[in-house]
């Protein structure tokens, strides 16, 4: 009876709408930003093997963590690359050796997962008010659905399609909206000439070993950007993310599992695995599950689809660029915009905190970068400080 029911609840826990906030997930950190990788490998000088090799380290790495995380604390825990690390080594990368620059990427793991043992982010993301996380997310989310709007500029056609697909599906068939959408768009996509698969050979990809080097330019010029690139605007707003939908689980064996698997798989090009902030969204949101207990169904999904992308890492990259480029921004936005609505709804709730927070999701959405550190981080800052001084007096006093 015990086993019967086990799989009953298997079956309800991974059904349709977490398979497809899997796929979209998945499809919105690659087709989003593997760009960046290719473009900073080949600024380097890599070789094709090596930046296949890249791939294949970071899709394990996600898978591996990714599956490990959700599993062990039944929340959808999404691990992925730094993209914003990624846009960092298109400039830093080529200033180094290769054999450098993996010293420096293993140099960053060893500072994160240092970071989650000493558990000083765990206390960090306590003291930030729930008010102030939710409107992070949303500031965060909001760009991504503001961009929708300004590819139509370019592709009216396929974005209205995909939008009335939606509205259409959401009025008749909620939970399959978003697949809906996906598909009008590939089809508006394909019969308008702006998608075409290329020719591509499905041969499995094979990691390439590269052995570290030690260099203190490196280190400073590399190493410490990532670190603080990650902690602040990815780890920072995936935090943020599960907290702004209801998930406790803590940040330091996160950071710690994340730090190792970073440090592991480095030698064969991995420049580091982060919590993932805006696919997570895709996961964690109401489109995924109506249940939030079994959210973590889509988290596996997407582990598992990582583990034949690392496959056929070649192959898949060339599959993945070829995707318009609006489709891929479209169906982001519109699997997030319960995300956005559920993280404004929470972010207006406290009165007392409704200015600090508008004031962090206007930061955090404006995308701002000052010294090297994005909006999200600067978000909190803005939302902190204005909190501090809108604080009532203490009668007493």
């Amino acid at each position: 009876m015990r086993t019967a029911e086990s799989q009953t609840n298997l079956l309800n826990d991974f059904n349709s709408s977490t398979l497809v906030a899997g796929f979209v997930a998945t499809l919105t950190g690659y087709a989003s930003s593997l760009v960046l990788m290719i473009q900073a490998g080949q600024a380097a000088g890599l070789t094709e093997s090596q930046i296949a090799s890249w791939i294949w380290a970071l899709a394990i790495g996600m898978a591996v963590c990714t599956l490990i995380l959700s599993l062990r604390y039944r929340t959808p825990i999404l691990v992925v690359w730094s993209t914003p690390g990624a846009a960092l080594l298109i400039t830093s990368l080529p200033t180094v050796s290769y054999a450098d620059a993996i010293g420096a990427f293993i140099f960053c793991g060893l500072l994160v997962m240092l970071t989650g043992l000493t558990g000083s982010f765990e206390r960090l993301v306590r003291r930030i008010p729930a008010s102030l996380a939710a409107a992070l997310l949303a500031g965060i989310l909001f760009r991504i659905a503001g961009e929708m709007l300004i590819a139509a500029e370019q592709q009216v056609g396929l974005v209205v399609g995909m939008g009335l697909t939606w509205l259409l599906g959401k009025r008749w068939l909620p939970r399959y909206a978003v697949p809906l959408a996906l598909l009008a768009g590939c089809l508006i996509a394909w019969f308008t000439g702006l998608f075409d698969l290329p020719t591509v050979e499905w041969t499995p990809t094979l990691p390439e070993l590269t052995i570290p080097g030690l260099s203190l330019s490196a280190l400073i010029s590399i190493g410490l950007p990532l670190y603080i690139v990650a902690m602040t605007s990815q780890n920072l707003p995936g935090m943020a993310v599960l907290r702004a939908d209801g998930y406790r689980v803590s940040a330091s064996p996160i950071l710690s599992l994340t730090g190792l698997a970073s440090m592991l798989l480095a030698p064969l090009g991995a420049h580091g695995v982060n919590l993932a902030a805006i696919s997570a969204a895709v996961c964690t949101g109401p489109e995924a599950h109506q249940d939030p207990s079994k959210r973590y169904a889509a988290a596996i999904w997407c582990g598992l689809l990582n583990l034949p992308i690392a496959l056929f890492a070649g192959a898949l990259t060339a599959v993945f660029i070829a995707l318009p480029w609006t489709l891929v921004i479209s169906i982001a936005a519109l699997a997030l915009l319960g995300s956005i609505a559920n993280g404004l709804t929470q972010a207006m709730a406290n009165p007392g905190e409704r200015d600090a927070a508008l004031i962090t999701f206007m930061v955090s959405a404006s995308g701002i970068s000052l010294l090297s550190i994005g909006s999200a981080f600067w978000g909190v800052v803005a939302g902190v400080l204005a909190l501090w001084l809108l604080r009532p007096k203490n009668p007493d006093n």
